[in-house]
């Protein structure tokens, strides 16, 4: 398993591409293989406000439902909505065409208990 080490990540294996004050995010190599083939991604609307730990966005596999973290309060400013037709871009390419949401990060918020790769490979170790 290879994770880009320009990424951040999260203990609910979410990574997270931080560009100025927005933050793609999508959920790692790891959480898609123990999800198995993903089938739906209930998305977030553009223009939702997020309060951090607010579930964003449903992915839903084969073998079970899982919820997706705001990693930081803001606002969504976009969606992949190629997942709508195309859920499984998550199996094929989670950390490029399978990303699902951006968040404009909200004025006095800020990233917390963000894990580097190697941090985050560490803790998949410990598990």
């Amino acid at each position: 398993m290879s994770n880009p080490a320009d990424l951040l990540f999260t203990k609910d294996h979410e990574w997270l591409d931080v560009k100025e004050d927005v933050v793609r995010i999508g959920i790692t190599e790891y959480a898609q293989d123990e999800l198995g083939d993903i089938v739906f991604v209930d998305l977030p609307a553009v223009g939702d406000e997020l309060t951090e730990g607010d579930s964003a966005a449903v992915v839903e596999s084969v073998k079970a439902v899982s919820e997706i973290y705001a990693p930081v309060a803001g606002t969504v400013t976009a969606v992949n909505t190629d997942l709508e037709e195309s859920p499984e871009l998550i199996n094929e390419a989670p950390y490029s065409g399978g990303w699902i949401f951006e968040i404009q990060i909200g004025e006095g918020a800020a990233l917390k208990d963000t894990l580097s790769m190697e941090e985050y490979e560490t803790s998949l170790k410990e598990a």
